[in-house]
């Protein structure tokens, strides 16, 4: 099995070497043996973690619900049902809570911009205004 040193990962993964070092330091990634001069000599298999990693983000999953997912993604027979299907059920409200949040965020900012005085005080600006408030949007 051929190693791969942290910058042909970073390389391969598409992302920053300190990315790399950062989910082996937060245990998304298997902290790999050592070379007698100390370099990191990671599986083929990081590459293929710190995309899923990737793409996972990108689907707005956290770095703590990414390391569950990968835990049931690399146990090949183990599929937790029920557990999964209330991690899904809690995502789906967050994903609802979300939208909300941006649908009141785009009326903010449709309101801004149907505004057409240039001398609006800063107060009144409806986006100035909002962020200075506490509470949701």
């Amino acid at each position: 099995m051929k190693r791969l040193t942290v910058s042909q990962v970073a390389k391969a993964s598409n992302v920053n070497i300190e990315t790399v070092r950062y989910y082996e330091r937060r245990g998304l990634i298997s902290a790999p043996p050592r070379t007698h001069s100390g370099y990191r000599m990671y599986a083929n298999e990081a590459v293929d973690d710190i995309q899923f990693i990737k793409r996972a983000q990108d689907l707005g999953f956290s770095l703590e619900e990414i390391k569950h997912l990968l835990c049931v993604y690399k146990k090949e027979d183990y599929f937790p049902i029920e557990e999964m299907s209330q991690f899904a059920a809690v995502k789906i409200q967050e994903i609802e809570e979300k939208i909300h949040q941006l649908n009141n965020f785009k009326s903010l900012l449709e309101s801004a911009i149907s505004r057409q005085e240039s001398d609006l005080p800063k107060n009144q600006c409806p986006i100035i205004k909002k962020l200075s408030e506490s509470g949701d949007l």
